[in-house]
Order: structure tokens, then sequence, then C-alpha cells
């Protein structure tokens, strides 16, 4: 099937998008000057302000842009778990892409510029947390959802036991990263070692009959 072709103004617009991350990620609102977007884009700043009207709503729609366009890689494309399929690998899976999209530069950066934006945009914090946790959260409560259905998972309240998995997994090393800078990023191996072991601890409150869904997270 032939994708469909791009037409001019949508992709001025993704240049725009593209070039203000760069300086917006690299200055922050403060230190982002609108006619370094004009240049880097290579459209007229005029163009600039009919997609966005202003530098303001350029910021806001960059952090919106970053944040549901780092989900779609993590949530789009939920498989479920096959019938034979052994649940700690499946979550072990999930967890590491979530933790792969997520702790990289960009995104870190972005957190952190949001962070040191609240006061002055607070719905910027309104969006990445929309995009990112709590649209993880809502995603792994419809996937446990299917889970107990199957009595894969012994789960009361599927959103808290959603949450409980997402924090497990994401908050020491986000928290890291987002303190320590690049540097801070756990590698792969580290990475697949975290996620093991809060699948392990996870399921060790919530797997389905006793004895069940250990192997995995336990080997």
């Amino acid at each position: 099937m032939n994708q469909p072709v791009e037409g001019r103004s949508a992709r001025k617009r993704r240049a725009i998008l593209e070039a203000a991350e760069e300086v917006f990620l690299r200055g922050g609102y403060l230190g982002t000057n609108m006619d370094e977007i004009v240049a880097r884009s290579e459209v007229s700043k005029q163009t600039v302000y009919k997609h966005f009207g202003s530098k303001e709503n350029l910021f806001v729609e960059i952090v919106g842009h970053m944040t549901s366009g780092a989900g779609d890689l993590v949530h789009v494309e939920d498989p479920d778990l096959a019938p034979d399929g052994d649940l700690a690998d499946y979550l072990c899976d999930y967890a590491y892409r979530q933790l792969t999209v997520v702790l990289t530069p960009r995104l870190m950066q972005l957190r952190r510029m949001v962070i040191g934006e609240v006061a002055r945009f607070p719905e910027l914090a309104e969006t990445l947390y929309r995009n990112g946790p709590q649209r993880a959260i809502d995603n792994l409560a419809g996937i446990f959802d299917r889970l107990v259905a199957q009595g894969r998972l012994s789960v009361a309240d599927t959103r808290a036991a959603a949450s409980r998995f997402n924090w497990l997994v994401m908050s020491e090393p986000v928290n890291r990263a987002m303190l320590l800078g690049d540097q801070g990023i756990p590698g792969p191996e580290e990475l697949r070692a975290h996620t093991v072991e809060s699948v392990r601890v996870f399921l060790s409150a919530y797997g389905g009959l006793p004895g069940q869904e250990r192997g995995a997270a336990s080997s």
C-alpha cells in the first residue's frame, strides 16, 4: 500500500517542530529565540506564527508532541499474552520497552525543562503527566484486566496494581537519570536486571495461582 504523500503545509509544520525541539531543549524557554527557529526550519517567521501563533504555543506544542510520540512507541502496539506465554517474560518485555523509550537523553532533558518552567507554564506538567505516567498506567490497567480475566493475575483493583507496577519499574532509574544527567542513565544489562527484579517482586504479590508465573522472573 502506498504511503500518503505529505503536503507542503505538513512538511513546513514538521520542519518547524524539529527545529523548535532542538532550540528549546538546548536553551529552555527563556533562552530560545524565534529567529533561530525560523532560520533552522527554513521557513518564514510569518509561517511559524501562522502554524503556532506564538512562542508560548509552540513551546507547549513541543512538549505535547515529544511526550505523545514517546508514548506511542511504548503503547500503540501492545500484543496480548499468548495462552501458553510466560507472564514474567511478557511483563519484563513491556517494562524494558518502557524504560528504554523514556530513559533517553532527550526525554530526560525535556522532563528537566518542564520542571524548570512549571511555574510559568503549569499546563506543561499536566501534559507530560497525561502523556507519560497516566497513559502508561491506563494502558497497563487494560492489560491487567485481560490478564485477570485469563486467570493469570490475582488483582482486585487493576488500576492500583498498574500504578504500583509502573512506579516499581520506573521510579529508581528515572529519578537517577533526572538528577545525575546522562551518566545516570543505566545501560541495557542493568535495565534488564532491574526489570526482572521488578517483575519478580510484582508477581510475588499479584501472580495468579500459587506457584505460577514465577519461572522467568526468578531465573
